[in-house]
């Protein structure tokens, strides 16, 4: 049975403003841990296994000291999740290295309408005219203000197509997940990011070579303190930010969490301008208007959704109290009926 429970608009918003500024945070940490003008710390995939092995230490410390319940989920889902959630990580790796950032952004963007897609074909899920138009808009905006050059070839298309249908069946499961085995956001990563972080330290110094042609045990050999407070500031952000999805994705859906997680493109652009002299023409600040517009829309057609749905009658599942004594005396004159025959 589906452990269902009312959650306040102040939580709700607490949970979309931890994702965001997680986000944003963790974005402007790599920047600097990851450019040329910083630590050169050029391997994505291993640090992204860090940041689930220090969420995986924060969840196995919670579960012994009895802060949070452990709940069964077969070792199948979590493994299969687990693939499906690294293919996620190294396509989008791939496909940043073999495609031009235009058409990574458009990949990127294209998960909103094969997250709706996907959820119609798997969960039978109908949207209304009025999100369709807010989810169009959204695109539209993100899209003007982040889409530059577009230059793609073969490989690197078939990268993109892996990562954007990974990326968005793994956010529809983290869903379908906590509803089916009643369990909450910290449960399931608790219990999926063990086999990520285990299997991205494997694999990740290979993809990494692959992608950079350096190796990270050279590179922790001259590695600096600096380099090092700034992967440790990443993992931290990491654990609120993964916190933060699943949480964001369990209470409202996994099409929420991509329109309005895009209020991130929104703040990194903004926060890239301030603090990194990053050039914002008017293209980009148009594009930010119509996105973030978009993202009001959205917001209204979900209420609107909302609202109609708690309107429509529901059919009665059980009896009232005089239904059930009238019930009560018929089978009682069914029984002395029978004693006299």
């Amino acid at each position: 049975m589906e452990n269902e429970k009312k959650t306040s608009p102040v939580s709700d918003m607490g949970a979309w403003a931890m994702n965001v500024i997680s986000s944003v945070g963790i974005i402007m940490a790599n920047k600097q841990l990851m450019s040329a003008n910083g630590y050169s710390f050029t391997f994505a995939t291993t640090l992204t296994g860090f940041h689930f092995a220090v969420t995986a230490l924060v969840g196995f410390v919670s579960n012994s000291t009895g802060y949070t319940a452990s709940k069964h989920v077969p070792l199948w889902e979590l493994l299969w999740f687990s693939i499906v959630a690294n293919m996620s990580i190294t396509g989008m790796n791939l496909s940043l290295m073999l495609n031009s950032v235009g058409f990574y952004q458009i990949s990127k963007l294209s998960m909103i309408p094969v997250v709706c897609v996907m959820e119609w074909i798997l969960h039978n899920k109908r949207y209304s005219k009025e999100v369709k138009v807010a989810v169009v808009v959204v695109v539209i905006g993100v899209g003007v203000c982040t889409v530059t050059d577009v230059k793609v070839n073969a490989k690197g298309f078939i990268c993109a197509c892996v990562a954007v249908l990974a990326t968005s069946l793994q956010q529809i499961s983290i869903g379908s997940l906590q509803k089916k085995y009643s369990v909450s956001a910290f449960e399931l990563l608790s219990k999926t990011a063990p086999i990520q972080a285990l299997s991205l330290l494997v694999f990740g110094p290979f993809i990494d070579y692959y992608l950079s042609g350096r190796l990270i045990s050279d590179y922790m050999k001259t590695i600096s303190s600096g380099a090092i407070i700034f992967i440790l500031i990443s993992c931290s952000l990491a654990v609120f930010c993964n916190i933060s999805q699943y949480l964001c994705i369990g209470r409202f859906s996994a099409v929420s969490f991509q329109v309005l997680g895009h209020m991130k493109t929104v703040c990194v652009l903004t926060l890239g301008w301030l603090l990194f002299d990053s050039e914002l023409t008017f293209k980009n600040i148009l594009g930010m208007l119509v996105a973030v517009a978009g993202m009001v829309i959205y917001s209204w057609a979900v209420e609107v959704e909302k609202a109609a749905t708690k309107t429509i009658p529901h059919p009665k599942h059980s009896l009232t109290e005089e239904e059930l004594n009238l019930l009560k005396d018929g089978l009682e004159k069914d029984y002395e009926l029978g004693e006299s025959k």
